[in-house]
């Protein structure tokens, strides 16, 4: 079973992803930032390194989903493939911090390797503000966050709100703003409810 979280930076995947994977002994999979040899660079220079980041988070995560389609375990993925295509690669296009050439050479890629894989059992998106977002990541405090461009967070915003308008899969959409999952024991119920409700109901979405 694959379960996967989205959501925009900030938004709590991360916290949620290890709350669920402790509550349901689900193996997490938690996207590659510590480790990641483009990420300060890219925050420094956007307009030089979002093709390579964005190469690097596409290789990363196919090779992931193809692991977790092979396997038998219920897994809980931070951030999927789909976002990576539909999200960040276009909203770096039309910012213009991805030149029309690399934007086709991944878009390319993109198409050959989605017609592999399928979408997972169910996604959690959980919906956030712009100021939820940047207080987040105030708190957060990587260096190299700080000087992300307010337009590029909204610009990432607008575009989630389209993709999950329009998103096929199983869907359990959390309010980041008003569901404070990591303090508030009601609020995590809330969603597990949602979740129980879905995977293991009387009448489960699939």
């Amino acid at each position: 079973m694959h379960i996967a979280i989205a959501g925009n930076i900030g938004c709590g995947k991360t916290t949620l992803t290890k709350m669920l994977a402790n509550r349901y002994n689900w193996i997490p999979r938690f996207e590659p930032v510590d480790n990641n040899p483009y990420l300060e660079d890219y925050y420094a220079d956007m307009n030089r390194w979002s093709f390579n980041l964005q190469i690097y988070f596409l290789a990363k995560r196919f090779k992931e989903v193809v692991e977790i389609s092979k396997s038998d375990d219920a897994i809980i993925q931070d951030r999927t493939i789909f976002e990576d295509a539909c999200i960040f690669a276009p909203n770096l296009h039309d910012m213009g911090l991805m030149s029309d050439r690399d934007f086709k050479n991944y878009s390319d890629l993109f198409d050959t390797m989605i017609s592999l894989v399928k979408l997972p059992d169910l996604m959690i998106y959980i919906r956030s503000s712009i100021p939820n977002l940047v207080q987040q990541i105030q708190k957060r405090g990587r260096d190299f966050e700080q000087s992300m461009r307010m337009d590029y967070l909204k610009g990432l915003n607008d575009r989630y709100e389209e993709w999950i308008k329009d998103y096929k899969g199983h869907l359990v959409i959390v309010d980041g703003d008003t569901c404070k999952f990591q303090q508030n024991p009601e609020d995590f119920k809330r969603i597990t409810d949602q979740i129980d409700a879905r995977l293991y109901g009387l009448f489960p979405e699939f």
